[in-house]
Protein backbone atom coordinates (compact mmCIF):
# COMPACT_ATOMS: atom_id res chain seq x y z
CA UNK A 1 0.00 0.00 0.00
CA UNK A 2 0.94 3.40 -0.64
CA UNK A 3 -0.35 6.94 0.48
CA UNK A 4 0.68 9.01 -2.75
CA UNK A 5 3.02 11.11 -1.20
CA UNK A 6 5.53 11.32 -3.81
CA UNK A 7 9.40 10.49 -2.26
CA UNK A 8 11.39 11.37 -5.11
CA UNK A 9 11.47 12.00 -9.21
CA UNK A 10 13.32 9.01 -11.05
CA UNK A 11 14.56 8.74 -14.56
CA UNK A 12 13.66 5.56 -16.62
CA UNK A 13 17.42 4.60 -18.01
CA UNK A 14 16.62 1.72 -19.66
CA UNK A 15 12.89 -0.04 -21.06
CA UNK A 16 14.39 -3.51 -22.17
CA UNK A 17 11.91 -5.70 -24.42
CA UNK A 18 11.25 -9.28 -22.71
CA UNK A 19 8.78 -10.71 -25.77
CA UNK A 20 5.58 -9.82 -25.12
CA UNK A 21 6.85 -7.97 -21.65
CA UNK A 22 9.80 -5.38 -21.08
CA UNK A 23 11.93 -4.52 -17.74
CA UNK A 24 12.23 -0.63 -16.99
CA UNK A 25 15.24 0.68 -15.04
CA UNK A 26 14.58 3.47 -12.74
CA UNK A 27 17.55 5.30 -11.24
CA UNK A 28 17.13 8.63 -8.47
CA UNK A 29 19.85 9.97 -6.48
CA UNK A 30 16.73 11.49 -3.95
CA UNK A 31 15.35 7.84 -2.84
CA UNK A 32 16.63 6.14 0.06
CA UNK A 33 17.76 3.07 -1.41
CA UNK A 34 19.44 1.64 2.36
CA UNK A 35 16.32 -0.42 3.19
CA UNK A 36 14.95 -1.95 -0.06
CA UNK A 37 14.65 -5.78 -0.60
CA UNK A 38 14.46 -7.77 -3.43
CA UNK A 39 10.70 -8.44 -3.79
CA UNK A 40 9.82 -4.69 -2.35
CA UNK A 41 7.14 -2.49 -4.31
CA UNK A 42 7.87 0.82 -5.61
CA UNK A 43 5.27 2.85 -6.65
CA UNK A 44 6.23 4.08 -9.96
CA UNK A 45 4.35 6.87 -11.53
CA UNK A 46 1.60 5.55 -9.61
CA UNK A 47 1.96 1.54 -11.09
CA UNK A 48 3.03 -0.95 -7.90
CA UNK A 49 5.86 -2.68 -9.17
CA UNK A 50 8.49 -5.55 -7.70
CA UNK A 51 12.02 -4.76 -7.17
CA UNK A 52 13.54 -7.44 -9.24
CA UNK A 53 17.04 -5.99 -8.65
CA UNK A 54 18.45 -2.63 -7.42
CA UNK A 55 21.70 -0.80 -6.64
CA UNK A 56 22.26 2.71 -4.86
CA UNK A 57 20.87 4.72 -7.05
CA UNK A 58 18.35 2.29 -9.27
CA UNK A 59 16.20 -0.45 -9.31
CA UNK A 60 15.02 -2.77 -11.89
CA UNK A 61 11.58 -4.32 -12.53
CA UNK A 62 9.11 -6.18 -14.88
CA UNK A 63 6.05 -5.30 -16.49
CA UNK A 64 3.62 -7.71 -17.44
CA UNK A 65 1.22 -7.50 -20.58
CA UNK A 66 -1.45 -6.29 -18.31
CA UNK A 67 0.33 -4.04 -16.88
CA UNK A 68 0.96 -2.52 -20.10
CA UNK A 69 -2.66 -2.59 -21.33
CA UNK A 70 -3.73 -0.68 -18.56
CA UNK A 71 -1.28 1.87 -17.94
CA UNK A 72 0.68 4.80 -19.58
CA UNK A 73 3.96 2.69 -19.70
CA UNK A 74 3.65 2.11 -23.38
CA UNK A 75 3.37 5.74 -24.22
CA UNK A 76 7.25 6.36 -21.96
CA UNK A 77 10.84 6.65 -23.19
CA UNK A 78 14.39 6.07 -22.20
CA UNK A 79 14.54 9.71 -20.52
CA UNK A 80 11.41 10.31 -18.99
CA UNK A 81 10.86 11.20 -15.38
CA UNK A 82 8.63 8.92 -13.03
CA UNK A 83 7.05 9.56 -9.74
CA UNK A 84 8.58 7.04 -7.06
CA UNK A 85 7.64 6.15 -3.57
CA UNK A 86 8.30 2.94 -1.43
CA UNK A 87 5.40 1.16 -0.37
CA UNK A 88 4.06 2.10 3.33
CA UNK A 89 5.56 1.24 6.34
CA UNK A 90 3.00 0.96 9.93
CA UNK A 91 4.98 3.91 11.57
CA UNK A 92 4.74 6.17 8.06
CA UNK A 93 2.86 9.41 8.43
CA UNK A 94 -0.26 8.89 6.47
CA UNK A 95 -0.10 12.30 4.76
CA UNK A 96 -2.39 11.46 0.96
CA UNK A 97 -5.15 8.42 1.29
CA UNK A 98 -5.11 4.64 0.57
CA UNK A 99 -3.61 3.90 -2.59
CA UNK A 100 -2.98 0.42 -4.03
CA UNK A 101 -0.69 1.03 -6.99
CA UNK A 102 -3.19 -0.43 -9.36
CA UNK A 103 -4.26 1.65 -11.68
CA UNK A 104 -7.68 2.11 -12.76
CA UNK A 105 -7.37 3.79 -16.27
CA UNK A 106 -5.30 6.27 -18.26
CA UNK A 107 -6.23 9.72 -18.25
CA UNK A 108 -5.05 12.65 -20.65
CA UNK A 109 -4.58 16.56 -19.74
CA UNK A 110 -6.63 18.34 -22.03
CA UNK A 111 -6.44 21.34 -20.48
CA UNK A 112 -3.34 23.78 -18.72
CA UNK A 113 -4.15 27.03 -16.84
CA UNK A 114 -1.91 29.13 -14.39
CA UNK A 115 -3.66 30.81 -11.71
CA UNK A 116 -1.57 33.19 -9.90
CA UNK A 117 1.24 30.94 -8.34
CA UNK A 118 -0.61 27.57 -8.78
CA UNK A 119 -1.32 25.56 -12.40
CA UNK A 120 -4.89 24.20 -12.75
CA UNK A 121 -5.38 21.22 -14.89
CA UNK A 122 -8.36 19.33 -16.48
CA UNK A 123 -8.04 15.96 -16.82
CA UNK A 124 -10.20 13.92 -19.19
CA UNK A 125 -10.97 10.15 -17.83
CA UNK A 126 -12.38 7.20 -19.31
CA UNK A 127 -16.17 7.29 -18.86
CA UNK A 128 -16.41 4.06 -16.86
CA UNK A 129 -14.56 6.09 -14.05
CA UNK A 130 -17.22 9.07 -13.79
CA UNK A 131 -18.73 7.11 -10.59
CA UNK A 132 -15.63 6.54 -8.68
CA UNK A 133 -14.39 10.46 -8.55
CA UNK A 134 -16.57 13.15 -6.16
CA UNK A 135 -15.75 16.84 -6.27
CA UNK A 136 -13.46 17.39 -3.10
CA UNK A 137 -12.72 13.96 -3.10
CA UNK A 138 -9.06 11.93 -3.45
CA UNK A 139 -7.86 11.02 -6.56
CA UNK A 140 -4.61 9.82 -7.62
CA UNK A 141 -3.22 10.91 -11.12
CA UNK A 142 0.84 9.31 -11.88
CA UNK A 143 1.71 8.04 -8.30
CA UNK A 144 0.53 11.61 -6.73
CA UNK A 145 -2.31 11.90 -4.32
CA UNK A 146 -4.59 15.12 -5.39
CA UNK A 147 -7.79 16.62 -4.36
CA UNK A 148 -10.53 16.67 -7.42
CA UNK A 149 -11.33 20.24 -7.36
CA UNK A 150 -14.00 20.37 -9.84
CA UNK A 151 -16.00 17.84 -11.99
CA UNK A 152 -17.80 18.10 -15.80
CA UNK A 153 -18.82 15.32 -17.93
CA UNK A 154 -15.77 12.99 -18.47
CA UNK A 155 -13.51 15.62 -16.68
CA UNK A 156 -12.65 16.67 -13.45
CA UNK A 157 -10.12 19.69 -12.18
CA UNK A 158 -6.91 19.92 -10.10
CA UNK A 159 -4.99 22.59 -8.37
CA UNK A 160 -1.33 22.59 -8.38
CA UNK A 161 0.33 24.53 -5.32
CA UNK A 162 3.82 25.09 -6.25
CA UNK A 163 5.28 22.49 -3.80
CA UNK A 164 3.96 19.93 -5.39
CA UNK A 165 5.16 20.82 -9.03
CA UNK A 166 8.23 21.71 -7.20
CA UNK A 167 8.45 17.70 -5.98
CA UNK A 168 6.97 15.55 -8.39
CA UNK A 169 6.48 15.51 -12.42
CA UNK A 170 3.64 17.43 -12.38
CA UNK A 171 4.99 20.76 -13.05
CA UNK A 172 5.93 19.24 -16.53
CA UNK A 173 2.58 18.09 -17.87
CA UNK A 174 1.21 19.26 -20.99
CA UNK A 175 -1.72 19.08 -22.69
CA UNK A 176 -2.26 15.49 -24.53
CA UNK A 177 -0.15 14.06 -21.87
CA UNK A 178 -1.46 10.44 -20.75
CA UNK A 179 -1.75 9.61 -16.95
CA UNK A 180 -2.40 6.51 -14.96
CA UNK A 181 -5.43 7.12 -12.77
CA UNK A 182 -6.25 5.31 -9.70
CA UNK A 183 -9.48 6.73 -7.89
CA UNK A 184 -10.33 6.03 -4.12
CA UNK A 185 -10.49 2.72 -3.33
CA UNK A 186 -12.93 3.52 -0.33
CA UNK A 187 -15.32 3.85 -3.04
CA UNK A 188 -14.43 0.78 -5.62
CA UNK A 189 -15.56 -1.22 -2.10
CA UNK A 190 -18.62 0.95 -1.30
CA UNK A 191 -19.92 0.15 -4.58
CA UNK A 192 -19.11 -3.98 -3.99
CA UNK A 193 -20.86 -3.35 -0.62
CA UNK A 194 -23.81 -1.81 -2.22
CA UNK A 195 -24.28 -4.22 -5.28
CA UNK A 196 -23.93 -7.42 -2.99
CA UNK A 197 -26.66 -6.28 -1.24
CA UNK A 198 -29.12 -5.35 -4.01
CA UNK A 199 -28.59 -8.53 -5.52
CA UNK A 200 -29.15 -10.57 -2.06
CA UNK A 201 -32.54 -8.75 -1.86
CA UNK A 202 -35.23 -10.77 -2.85
CA UNK A 203 -36.91 -9.95 -6.17
CA UNK A 204 -40.30 -8.60 -5.63
CA UNK A 205 -43.45 -9.89 -6.59
CA UNK A 206 -45.64 -6.57 -7.42
CA UNK A 207 -45.98 -5.91 -10.70
CA UNK A 208 -48.15 -3.86 -12.70
CA UNK A 209 -50.66 -6.51 -13.67
CA UNK A 210 -51.21 -6.94 -9.50
CA UNK A 211 -51.22 -3.53 -9.00
CA UNK A 212 -54.34 -3.61 -11.69
CA UNK A 213 -56.01 -6.58 -10.58
CA UNK A 214 -56.39 -5.44 -7.19
CA UNK A 215 -57.17 -1.68 -7.82
CA UNK A 216 -54.24 0.39 -7.83
CA UNK A 217 -53.49 1.25 -11.49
Amino acid sequence: MFTGIVEAVGTLTAITPKGEDISVTVSSNKLDMSDVKLGDSIATNGVCLTVVAFNDHSYTADLSLETLNKTGFTHYQAGDKVNLEKAMLPTTRFGGHIVSGHVDGVGEIVERNQVGRSIEFWVAMPEELNKYVAEKGSITVDGISLTVNALRKNAFKLTIVPHTGEETTIADFHVGRKVNLEVDVLARYMERLLTSQQAAQPESRITMEFLQQNGFA
